[in-house]
């Protein structure tokens, strides 16, 4: 049987692009393999957001060459669909091209490959979903796509150029999948999307009933249908579009976490109109405080983006005050990469790498500040803890009976924020016997360690009950 391994790169939404790739391609009788040395094929998943994810990949793809010079090659993903010609025609070791756009073709396209090398890359129409034997993640999370591509067209972002305007899944074919995913053990559903706050936009044959509801707090009332012992955390929501009507759905079911993913890029007004969006950031902060005045507890975590063309120095101390006002509980930062094609790239008043890094590395310093203040809240709380895996201890350690694992709570998003360390006792059969990856366990807080947070073990929540679903990192 004709084995494939699959390379992955970028974000949660490529991430759920590759699950369905390896889905497309067991359905079609080949085999997915966790080792490269065994891959009759290696599908090498890219990202092409940034300019250091673009060579980030590029490396990927000499690097698997000569460990791996048996298997051939396809480029896929974000970076494939953007420069699919240009790679194809300048990079020999290179199989195949395939880029991102109807991922259901990836059975025929390897069909071909298997004769000849071969350049495809489709249209960017639609969603790609079905079922998902395989997900990249630790036990008990998953990624659900509810939308594809972006119409916000945001000056410096290449997104729209890569997967096209924004198109939105079926709301019938969200809730299915959730409920596939909760009866196949899965605790924690994260909903992704290049924007949420616009799903309901770009679908054909896509009806609500409450037209006074936006599409997104509708999507969510059917979401809350569904039975079972999960949670739901949704991540991106665009600012300027902020949907206020969920919050009353995720008020009445606390399945729903009080976390909110919205990337502001810039505290400064002025900016934030040349990054193409509204504002101004004095409306950013009143729906933070919106938010806040909704929730005993709500988590807030943004990004930023430095060195944009035009940022002065005072537009960047405004940044960092408005920064200092919101009090993120957690946030990224990144220097301003200039793409191609976007209409930031012939922008004047360029800012130097060199003041875009340092400008990033002190709006990280101070958020670093506020991110250990506010955790401080959770010390001597008792939260729900998914276990993502069990720490394996040196001899010193074990001999002294203190068992370690990693995990997150509900206020921790996957791969970006903070994690919980958790306590037990090794020698404690029944505590051992809990500890497992994909469990859920409740764990009382004991202090901060930077971004984490350090716990102790009380007792089981929800046992993991793996059904048709493999978990692969």
């Amino acid at each position: 049987m004709t084995k494939f391994y699959i390379d992955q790169h970028g974000c949660a939404k490529n991430q759920t692009d590759g699950e369905l790739i390896a889905s497309y391609l067991m359905d079609a009788g080949y085999q997915l393999t966790s080792n490269p040395d065994k891959a009759d094929f290696i599908y090498i998943n890219t990202c092409g957001f940034i300019e250091s994810a673009k060579k980030e990949s590029i490396t990927a793809i000499y690097d698997i060459k000569a460990s791996y010079p048996k298997a051939k090659l396809i480029l896929g993903g974000c970076l494939a669909q953007r420069y699919s010609k240009d790679l194809y025609d300048s990079m020999k070791e290179l199989d195949g091209v395939f880029g991102n756009g109807d991922l259901t073709k990836i059975s025929d396209f390897m069909k071909v490959l298997e004769y000849k090398r071969c350049l495809q890359t489709y249209e960017q129409k639609g969603i790609a979903e079905g079922n998902r034997p395989v997900l990249f993640n630790y036990k008990g999370a998953a990624f659900v796509k509810i939308t594809e591509g972006c119409s916000n067209h945001c000056s410096f972002c290449a997104i729209p150029l890569i997967r096209g305007e924004l198109r939105s899944r079926k709301p019938e074919s969200v809730v299915k999948e959730i409920q596939q995913l909760v009866s196949n053990g899965v605790y924690e559903i994260n909903l992704i999307g290049q924007d949420l706050a616009a799903y309901g936009t770009g679908a054909e044959d896509f009806q609500l009933e409450n037209k006074n509801l936006s599409p997104l707090a509708q999507l969510f009332q059917m979401i809350s249908k569904i039975e079972g012992d999960f949670i739901v955390r949704p991540l991106y929501i665009h600012p300027d579009h902020f949907n206020k009507d969920i919050i009353p759905v995720m008020q009445a079911d606390k399945r729903f976490v009080p976390y909110f993913d919205i990337p502001f890029q810039s505290g400064d007004s002025q900016i934030i109109k040349a990054m193409n969006r509204v504002g101004p950031a004095e409306k950013y902060i009143e729906t933070i405080k919106f938010i806040r005045s909704s929730f005993q507890r709500s988590i807030l975590r943004t990004t930023f983006l430095t060195g944009f063309p035009g940022e002065t120095d005072e537009a960047a101390e405004n940044t960092k005050a408005f920064l200092q006002q919101i009090q993120p509980d957690w946030s990224g930062c990144f220097p301003y990469s200039r793409e191609e094609d976007t209409p930031a790239y012939n922008l004047k008043k360029r800012v130097s790498e060199k003041v875009a890094v340092s400008r990033a590395n002190a709006l990280e310093e101070i958020q670093s500040g506020i991110t250990e203040e506010r955790l401080q809240q959770w010390v001597g709380q008792e939260v729900p803890v998914l276990i993502e895996e069990i720490v394996e201890l040196s001899r010193e350690a074990e001999d002294q009976g203190e068992g370690l694992a990693i995990g997150r709570s509900w206020f921790q998003a996957p791969d970006v924020d903070g994690c919980i360390v958790i306590r037990y006792d090794r020698d404690d059969k029944k505590q051992a016997d809990i500890m497992k990856a994909g469990n859920v366990v409740n764990a009382k807080i004991l202090a901060v360690t930077g971004v984490d947070l350090d716990s102790r073990l009380i007792g089981l929540k929800k046992e993991f009950k793996q059904n048709k679903i493999n978990f692969s990192l």
